[in-house]
């Protein structure tokens, strides 16, 4: 996610950190390298200026000149600029005091709002929430039963009965009164280009449901045209935010850097994956760390607490103080860390993680291969590998359709793991070891309180 745009701000701030003083020139230039970088990104123009000169307005003042730091401080202004093109602070959806709240959702075909429907769905299950999906794309050939299969998916009912989309959004939320539905999420109909047809559409279930919220979908890579699409749709419907698709395949970020500057109405969600949990509210602070390298611990944490059962994770950190970590502990860790998606993901959201790892390819294949010879133990090899001997390896490797050394090569590294563990427990019995190692220039502020978050 924005690897490009980020690796450029690491090479600017390195280069910013290693100079003492700053003059008007070293502004000058660092505001011309970041320019730059952001028209390369496909950022709009009006938002590129206008974020350069308050930039430069601020560097150029007192906080910088009498900062004991002056590096830092610029990096510390960049990152609040960013945060405020961004969109400032995150927006929640409205909630309606007599429900059910209502959210209308447009977009142009293939901007992936059907699935997007689907994710909001399961993000406000989660949320305690009780939606209901609508489908009233009735243009689309088998939109509404897609609408149903990924209803089916997340749990959530799926209504469409009527002839056309205002009578289909109508009976939805009669359909959502009589179930005890607190939301309605209501999918229309897209176009593949902005026409008066698509837009009267729209006004007439618009007038027709009285949305809480109307939320735009738009396909975050394709830059520019998702931001045109947006001003074009924020000029004739009355949005109230934005739900950016595919975030995870967009190097550049022009999109998200520029929507909400020209538009004038917040990014609320992004989808950030293939799978159906992959979909989060958008954060700009969040988001704004994460392209200049700073990690997003906050997002990490949350997708910790999500995908490990805590019960659970206490009774795994239990055994491996005492040594008792079996692989069978393992398996079901692994599987708990990768319900919080891609590990590239994961590992982006560290903070001072260096380039090299942050953009290396992660083999998910690999962790396959190891669930997969884990489970061609059994219970009584997962439990005591010594027991493992030359024939029962190459059950194992047959079982798994791995060879020999591969299982070898496991049985090898966990019993390494396992000793360092049990070394690092005894070191650590009397209290926390701090986590240090953060990047020069990191901003602890900037992960929340004033103090920053406590490691």
């Amino acid at each position: 996610m924005f690897d490009s745009l980020s690796d450029r701000f690491e090479g600017i701030f390195t280069r910013l950190r290693s100079r003492g003083k700053l003059t008007e020139k070293d502004i000058d230039e660092i505001a011309r390298e970041i320019r730059l970088a952001l028209l390369e990104a496909d950022v709009n123009v009006r938002v590129v200026k206008a974020l350069i000169a308050r930039i430069k307005e601020r560097a150029n003042g007192a906080e910088v000149a009498k900062s004991l730091s002056p590096a830092q401080q610029v990096i510390k202004i960049v990152h609040e600029e960013l945060v405020a093109t961004l969109g400032g602070d995150a927006r929640k959806l409205s909630v309606n005091p007599k429900p059910p709240t209502v959210v209308l959702l447009a977009g142009l075909q293939g901007s992936g709002k059907t699935t997007a429907a689907a994710k909001l769905a399961r993000w406000l299950e989660r949320d305690g929430k009780r939606p209901l999906l609508v489908g009233a794309d009735l243009q689309r050939p088998a939109a509404v039963e897609q609408l149903k299969v990924l209803g089916e998916r997340v749990g959530v009912p799926v209504s469409s009965t009527g002839s056309d989309p205002v009578e289909v959004a109508r009976n939805g939320i009669d359909e959502a009164i009589r179930l005890g539905r607190n939301f309605v999420i209501v999918d229309t109909a897209g176009r593949l280009q902005i026409d008066v047809e698509l837009m009267d559409e729209l006004r007439a279930i618009r007038d027709a449901v009285n949305p809480d919220d109307s939320l735009l979908v738009v396909d975050a890579m394709t830059g520019q045209e998702a931001v045109n699409v947006a001003e074009a749709f924020a000029e004739t419907v009355d949005l109230t935010g934005i739900v950016l698709t595919k975030l995870d395949g967009d190097a550049r970020g022009g999109a998200a850097l520029s929507v909400k500057e020209v538009t004038g109405r917040p990014i609320m969600f992004a989808g950030v994956g293939e799978k159906l949990e992959d979909f989060e509210p958008f954060y700009p602070d969040r988001m704004a760390s994460r392209i200049l390298g700073m990690g997003d611990v906050l997002t990490l944490i949350e997708k910790a607490e999500q995908a490990f059962d805590a019960e659970q994770a206490a009774v795994a950190t239990e055994k491996l103080r005492q040594g008792e970590f079996t692989l069978q502990d393992f398996l079901e860790q692994m599987r708990q860390m990768r319900k919080m998606g891609p590990l590239q993901n994961l590992v982006a959201m560290l903070p001072g993680v260096p380039k090299e790892l942050r953009n290396a390819d992660v083999d998910e294949g690999e962790l396959a291969r190891i669930e997969a010879i884990i489970c061609s133990m059994t219970m009584e090899e997962r439990s005591n590998p010594t027991v493992i001997n030359g024939s029962r390896r190459i059950r194992i490797a047959q079982g798994s359709g791995t060879t020999t050394q591969d299982v070898n090569q496991l049985l090898k590294q966990f019993k390494q793991v396992s000793q360092m563990m049990k070394q690092f427990s005894r070191v650590n019995k009397k209290g926390k070891r701090k986590l240090t190692g953060l990047p020069p220039g990191f901003d602890p502020s900037a992960l929340g309180g004033p103090g920053g978050l406590k490691l």
